[in-house]
């Protein structure tokens, strides 16, 4: 039986609560249902992760990284097709790094373009993200780079 097709309503709002979640670093209990646990890719800058397991390891690694975090969803734009839908997002993300020895943290401003697929979750009948890439990175000006 298939289920409902998704909404706008509900991608930009799972968009928004997804960045929220991240902002304060979550548990993984909280983050791990808003992805698929079948096909699961995620492309970053820094690493490329295929499956829950490497995300838990990618996401464990940057919340001991990055602190301040504040990500502001820019836009959510959604093709939607039935219970999937390609979805083009732009987050304005500023975080503080410290690197040791340095006397003072850095910080990085930048806005963020992506490119999501999203389905309905068998599971929990919302959405789900099954890819996630990082297309490009504008930063601000002065900003510190990754």
């Amino acid at each position: 039986m298939a289920q409902k097709p998704l909404t706008r309503t509900e991608i930009s709002s799972m968009a928004k609560t997804w960045y929220r979640k991240l902002d304060v670093h979550a548990p993984l209990i909280d983050i791990l249902p808003m992805l698929a646990a079948r096909g699961l890719e995620m492309k970053f800058p820094e690493a490329t992760l295929r499956g829950l397991a490497a995300f838990e390891g990618w996401y464990e690694g940057v919340i001991r990284i990055f602190f301040d975090e504040v990500h502001r969803v820019k836009s959510v734009k959604p093709v939607l097709r039935g219970e999937r839908a390609k979805v083009k997002v732009v987050v304005r993300w500023e975080a503080s790094r410290w690197r040791a020895p340095a006397p003072k943290s850095d910080r990085i401003v930048l806005d963020a373009y992506q490119t999501w697929v999203v389905q309905r979750s068998k599971n929990t009948g919302k959405p789900e993200i099954v890819t996630y890439s990082v297309d490009k990175l504008k930063y601000a000006k002065g900003s510190a780079r990754l």
